[in-house]
């Protein structure tokens, strides 16, 4: 288990580079918010997590190892449980969280991620337009 990627996996790459491509800047593994969130944006107070479907039980393709099933359970479900305790905290603090599996496209990722962040900032998505336009 510590050989397995924290940070920077294939998945946060790739949705990475499109909110990237999309003119989104935002701070990766942001240490001083609970859970150091894969993708943070300050101003807007998005805390992002993109979940790997083994390690947070995706109800798509998460397992449970036949050996030592027992331990293997309790272990994933403590991880299911750690980030419902760290989206709290979160929301406690002002922060809204968003969690997306490893297997979903980067792209509705990404479009989902850029109206959220629309939405927390107040400005109009993209291909709107805004009240002062009409």
């Amino acid at each position: 288990m510590s050989r397995m990627p924290r940070s920077s996996t294939r998945p946060e790459l790739l949705i990475r580079r499109e909110l990237h491509r999309r003119g989104m800047r935002y701070r990766v593994n942001l240490k001083p918010l609970p859970g150091r969130p894969d993708i943070a944006f300050t101003r807007a107070k998005i805390a992002v997590f993109i979940d790997g479907c083994f390690w947070h039980l995706c109800p798509l393709h998460g397992t449970i190892p036949k050996n030592n099933s027992a331990w293997w359970t309790a272990k994933l479900q403590r991880n299911v449980q750690r980030d419902r305790e760290k989206d709290h905290q979160l929301s406690a603090i002002g922060w809204t969280v968003a969690h997306f599996w490893e297997h979903e496209d980067p792209v509705d990722v990404a479009d989902s991620i850029e109206a959220l962040w629309h939405r927390r900032r107040g400005a109009p998505e993209r291909g709107t337009r805004s009240p002062r336009d009409v």
